[in-house]
């Protein structure tokens, strides 16, 4: 209601300024003491509101719950909670008369204190409360009650992580599901440094990544800069669990423990595959980078499919070679298979008959099958008949003649060497060459 409009005076009614007269002096001192609410009047001196940017506004908790605004007082004002700490949160009804104070109090211990220590708790409130009441109330209001109904759920699952299991926080020390343990022996273990029981390594990648959270302690006090950093720090060393754990699966995948200890060759003698030529070798050390990015399967997969498409291409350039010459049909490129084979041997057979006949016409003709060679000039007539007698290239004597010549000065000085003579020089050439070497004066006897 308006501020005005106030109630009349009635006889008695000890609100008006003619009883407040008609009282004694005694009861003039009591009624100046009591506070009033500016809205309807009723009594407020145990619990009242008072903003505090009107002056003299004083609500009771039933007008200040509905919004009243009088004068210049509005609603969102600010206001301050004025009471003797005498007042009852639970109303008259609870067990006890716990007061606003003694609430106060008992929230406070049970956060200093914790849950169960009820001697420290009723020290806490003070002497008039036992151990047994605090419990109770504590029990009965704030677990049991309505409060503990409203915060507490029904069922509260475990708040305890398990960070040793695979599905574990982000600290867990597998991440992904473990690995089985290595097949290898004790000394194998040692010598890699390994520990099956926890499939760990002595000497880990990035040995140092602990020392990011190693240092770091939850605080309540944190802001919020110093909570984003401790996150940082966190996030940084997953990463580098997830870096170690991807080593550790490739070297498992790819069978690099074995190739360490050197048990891959005899897996390899045991279960030969299909033979790998120079070229394909090469091919792999190129693309081992990939090894991070793909399986162990996907890659053979992968190096299998590659070598799929060069035979494949091989055949497409041997259909178009048909059609070209002619060919439409498989059973005709059987026949042209057959004659292309005898006109190359046609082709030999007339270049070893025209050998022969350069031989028979005299010293020019002897070496016609070798004086059109790289190195020829470089040979002696005696090496020239030697070179066309082994039919041997000029070039590759003369490295054969280098190598043995180096070998034999080598040995003379007293130094040890170990020949590494070419693979198409068999034990006959060999014998042929030394021993023309050391009629020549090139070698001596003896290292021959």
């Amino acid at each position: 209601r308006p501020l005005g409009a106030l109630p009349l005076a009635v006889p008695g009614c000890g609100r008006c300024r003619a009883c407040a007269g008609r009282r004694g002096g005694r009861g003039k001192m009591a009624e100046l003491g009591k506070k009033y609410c500016v809205y309807c009047l009723a009594e407020v001196s145990s619990l009242r509101f008072r903003c505090t940017e009107c002056t003299d506004i004083e609500l009771c908790p039933d007008c200040f719950s509905a919004g009243a605004e009088i004068g210049p007082h509005r609603r969102w004002h600010g206001y301050q909670l004025v009471d003797g700490g005498r007042f009852t949160l639970w109303g008259a009804e609870a067990e006890g008369g716990w007061s606003s104070r003694e609430e106060q109090l008992l929230l406070d211990a049970i956060e200093q204190f914790g849950f169960g220590n009820w001697e420290d708790m009723a020290a806490h409130v003070g002497a008039s409360r036992t151990p047994q009441e605090v419990m109770e109330h504590y029990v009965s209001m704030y677990i049991h009650g309505n409060l503990g109904k409203a915060c507490i759920p029904d069922t509260i699952p475990n708040r305890v992580t398990d960070h040793t299991c695979p599905s574990g926080g982000p600290l867990s020390p597998s991440l992904t599901t473990p690995l089985p343990p290595l097949d290898i022996s004790v000394a194998e273990q040692q010598q890699l440094g390994y520990m099956p029981l926890r499939d760990d390594y002595e000497i880990e990648y990035d040995q140092d990544a602990e020392t990011l959270i190693s240092g770091l302690s939850v605080n309540y006090d944190d802001d919020d800069v110093e909570i984003e950093l401790k996150r940082a720090h966190v996030d940084m060393y997953v990463r580098k669990l997830k870096e170690r754990q991807r080593r550790k699966n490739i070297a498992r995948d790819y069978n690099l423990v074995p190739a360490f200890l050197g048990k891959d060759k005899k897996e390899k003698e045991k279960a030969p595959k299909r033979k790998i030529t120079k070229e394909e070798k090469e091919l792999r050390l190129k693309l081992r980078p990939l090894y991070q990015f793909m399986s162990c399967k996907e890659f053979e997969d992968f190096f299998e499919n590659m070598h799929k498409e060069r035979i494949l291409r091989a055949k497409i350039r041997e259909l178009q070679r048909y059609r070209r010459n002619g060919i439409t049909k498989m059973e005709e490129s059987a026949e042209y298979e057959a004659a292309r084979h005898k006109r190359e041997k046609r082709k030999e057979n007339k270049n070893i008959a025209s050998s022969k006949r350069g031989k028979e016409d005299g010293k020019d003709g002897e070496f016609a099958a070798i004086e059109n060679l790289p190195g020829f000039e470089l040979l002696s007539d005696r090496e020239k008949v030697l070179c066309s007698s082994l039919n041997l290239s000029p070039a590759r004597y003369v490295t054969v003649k280098t190598i043995i010549i180096k070998d034999h000065l080598q040995k003379r000085q007293g130094i040890p060497s170990k020949s590494r003579l070419p693979s198409y020089l068999d034990k006959v050439l060999k014998k042929r060459i030394l021993n023309f070497l050391t009629e020549s004066g090139w070698i001596s006897r003896d290292a021959s």
